[in-house]
Parts: structure tokens; sequence; C-alpha cells
């Protein structure tokens, strides 16, 4: 296992960690024989929020016995100081530990970031738990360039976690920029939220990038660990097929696909989003018609319910056009 170092942070972490979102598929014994499984193969770092329901209690669960072999973050929506207050509280508790390595600002908008650092902003419970021993670094989340880039210029920020994968490269520039600052990059959506179906194509680009201090797939099953194990630890180049793999993926996924993130829910009308761009992607890329129209049927609300109040869009960190998308699914399901 390579460890490094996570920016100014000063934590030596594995350069595979775990990112916790799959949790919410599983149950607390599944979790039990995760955490286990990376504590005897050396995956030291696990990356978790508040707003993934049930993760955060089943991993504290899991971590009994185990904390010290952890470097443990996770995260909060919240923008004032009460509330934030209020979470690194639960956090604390749902983790069983008195003490979380890193607490993350989690997706803020531009003007959300403004509220954070403002007099009675999240800020000031993140300070004053860091002086406290509650928590022992600052970091900071998003899915904007905008962000990640005034991310960068605030002193108080010591790693910035966001999308990077093989079909999403936007960010390129701003993790070179990271490195730079001794600020720990960590990379999410390895798998563009499962866009990208092949693991260690994935893995073995973004590891590729010595910029990238941590890649964090989504695990909940434990030949997924072996699997991104191997691919992690491969440190030869790509291949001229690999490179062309990678090409091909691209050329397919465009840059108009859905990453699954869940942030356009709630849907007015009960759609699941991205639960229909997860089956119109088999549909129309994987060649796995049959299968893909059997699901979608079992869907209680289907695409063709979309009443077109263009809720979901303001909330898409990605600024996809979910209405068009909606209707171009329910032609090609007829529903």
């Amino acid at each position: 296992m390579e460890y490094v170092t996570l920016g100014k942070t000063g934590l030596k972490i594995s350069r595979l960690g775990f990112g916790g979102i799959p949790i919410q598929r599983v149950d607390a014994e599944v979790t039990k024989a995760l955490v286990k499984s990376m504590a005897e193969k050396g995956i030291n770092y696990i990356d978790t929020a508040r707003g993934y329901t049930v993760s955060e209690s089943y991993l504290g669960e899991a971590l009994e016995g185990l904390r010290d072999k952890f470097i443990l973050a996770t995260k909060s929506m919240s923008r004032t100081k009460e509330a934030m207050e209020k979470d690194i509280a639960i956090s604390l508790s749902n983790l069983r530990t008195d003490y979380i390595d890193l607490y993350q600002v989690h997706n803020p908008s531009m003007e959300q970031l403004d509220t954070v650092m403002a007099p009675g902003g999240a800020l000031e419970a993140l300070t004053e738990a860091r002086d406290a021993g509650k928590i022992g670094h600052i970091g900071l989340t998003a899915h904007s360039l905008e962000v990640f880039e005034k991310a960068l210029t605030l002193p108080w920020v010591e790693t910035i976690m966001f999308p990077y994968n093989l079909v999403e490269q936007q960010g390129e520039e701003l993790i070179h920029k990271c490195a730079e600052k001794g600020i720990g990059f960590i990379a999410m959506k390895p798998l563009a939220g499962g866009a990208i179906e092949d693991a260690t194509l994935a893995l073995r680009f973004i590891c590729s990038n010595p910029d990238v201090t941590v890649v964090i797939p989504g695990m909940f099953d434990l030949k997924e660990i072996d699997q991104n194990l191997a691919a992690s630890e491969d440190s030869s180049p790509l291949s001229a097929e690999e490179t062309a793999r990678i090409r091909e993926i691209r050329n397919q996924l465009g840059s108009n696909f859905c990453r699954r993130c869940n942030y356009c829910a709630p849907c007015t009308v009960g759609i699941n989003i991205p639960g229909v761009f997860l089956f119109q992607g088999y549909l129309d890329r994987y060649g796995l018609g049959d299968w893909a129209k059997d699901r979608y049927s079992s869907m209680a609300v289907k695409a063709g319910a979309c009443v077109e109040c263009g809720a979901c869009e303001t909330r898409c960190p990605y600024h996809l056009p979910i209405r068009k998308m909606l209707k171009k699914a329910a032609e090609e399901f007829g529903e």
C-alpha cells in the first residue's frame, strides 16, 4: 500500500480511500466486514457525510475497536454556526468517537460559502471544534469550478474534494494548484457516479496523476476492495489499448450525463431521476435493452410523468437539462 501526506494536514493516508455513500445500500454487518477487510489490507482513509443517511452510524459501529487504524473524514451541509455545531455533535455520536480527523464543508455554492465564513457562520463552529480537539482539520467539497478556485485562496481550507475521472477533467489545472499550495486533493466520483463501468481503468487513470492525493471510490462489496486495491497499486504506464478505451468512454458519455449525486431530489412528482438515467444508460450505451426496460418498467413513477417544473435543474450541480433528458428517456422507454 502506498501512503501519502494529505496536504498541509500532515495526515498519513493510503492513496486508495473508502467512499461511504454506498453504505446506504447494505447493512451494519456488511459494513463491519468491509471495515475489517480495509484494516487488514492497509486502507486507512474513510470518507462519509451527515447527508449519507445511515453511513455514519454503520461505520461508527464497524469502527469499534478499530478506530485507531483509520483517518476518519465526514462533512456537513450546514451553513450556520448553530447548525454546524449540531452536526458535529451528531457525527461524533454516530461515529462513536471523540475525534474526527477531517471535517468538511459539504458542497457550498458561492453564496453559501459567504454565509459559512460570515459572523455566525459554520466556519466559527468548525474552528471552535478544532480548538476543542473535537476535529483535527477543516476541508471543503465542491462540484463547481468557481467554488474550487475560490477555495484555493482560503487559508482555512486544508483539503479540497472535487469530481475527477476519465470524462471529467475540467479541474486538472486547479488540482495541480492544490499540489503547489500543499492542499490535499481528494478525488471523488472516480466512476462518474457509476456511469463508468471499468473501475480498474478508471482508478488507473486517476492514480497516474501525481497531483491526486487520494481517490475514494464507493465500495459495498469485499470483491470491490480487492479489485480497487490492485488497480491503485498498479503503477505501470497506461497502455495504448487503455488510452484508446479511455477515448472511447469519453466519446460515449460526453459531458451531459447524470453522476447520480441525487442533489436533484426530491422530484415534485416522485420520479427517481438518477434511476431513470441509470437505466437509460444501460439501454443506450451497454446493449442491455431488455434488462433496462424490465427494470424501468418496475419504477413507480416514469419519466413521462415529469411536469417540467424545473425544480430539479436548480439543484443540479452540473446544470444538466434534466427536463429535456427526462423527455428523451420517456420517448425511448415509451412511457
